[in-house]
């Protein structure tokens, strides 16, 4: 039986690959309970520093399958159902790069949107398709994409739904950096082993929590987790591989 999604470890990095290449990878039900006990898998396991998400067979995801729309309509599955089907980005506590190479349309738009970082080919092409369905901007879209890359970007992706190509992502900021891909895991790797997983943990609360704090109370935040920092394992690595003049040996604690 062939899964709809993929998932390996290897070298810190936990892969999950969306496996429905000849679909270019679109949002299936199914894919959403595998890709949710995958990212659940990589959240508890050690040897899981970074998780990268990308697709099979040149493309990331090309949004909601059609399948899926149409039982909506037809009322085989309901609307609570198919609002399910996202995978649990946002609690997870590792670093999450979304590696993008093909279409990220809609959903998928929606996917790579909530992983920390954005990583994609020269032809990777970003669009939100929603208005072009009858439906609105998904998934805390309106919340996420102003704060990417602009109100005025952000209005132009919803309401226009058109498709952006790579560089346009990259300019307007929604892509981090553009790599061929061949270098997605390579740079997931180097992410995982140089830097403390502790840290990233930590960091990656604090940009959450810093979006409804107020400077005072994400200082106060920020005091209290560098005090404790200064007490921990990862920190006397951090400084004494610096010193040493090696690569780091972090192990979390």
């Amino acid at each position: 039986m062939n899964r709809e999604t993929l998932y390996s470890v290897a070298e810190g990095v936990g892969t999950i690959t969306l496996n429905r290449p000849e679909k270019r990878n679109a949002w299936t039900l199914t894919m959403a309970r595998e890709a949710t006990c995958w990212m659940r898998l990589a959240e508890a396991s050690a040897d899981v520093r970074v998780v990268l998400l990308t697709g099979a067979g040149g493309g990331f995801c090309a949004g909601a399958d059609l399948s899926l729309l149409t039982s909506v309509l037809d009322g085989d599955v309901t609307a609570q159902e198919a609002g399910s089907r996202r995978a649990p980005l946002p609690s997870i506590s590792k670093p999450v790069i979304a590696a993008v190479d093909g279409p990220a349309v809609g959903l998928g738009l929606a996917l790579a949107i909530h992983a920390d970082i954005r990583v994609a080919t020269e032809g990777a092409r970003f669009g939100t398709a929603f208005a072009q369905r009858g439906l609105v901007a998904e998934f805390g879209l309106a919340w996420m994409l102003p704060r990417l890359v602009g109100l005025s970007h952000a209005a132009d992706l919803l309401l226009t739904a058109r498709l952006i190509d790579a560089g346009e992502a990259h300019r307007m900021g929604l892509v981090n950096r553009l790599m061929p891909t061949e270098s997605f895991h390579e740079f997931a790797a180097r992410l995982a082993a140089d830097v403390s997983p502790r840290s990233t943990r930590i960091i990656k609360a604090q940009l959450a929590e810093a979006q409804t704090q107020t400077l005072d109370e994400a200082f106060a935040t920020a005091e209290r987790e560098m005090l404790a920092s200064l007490t921990c394992d990862d920190f006397r690595e951090g400084v004494a591989h610096f010193l040493e003049k090696r690569a780091p040996r972090f192990t979390g604690r």
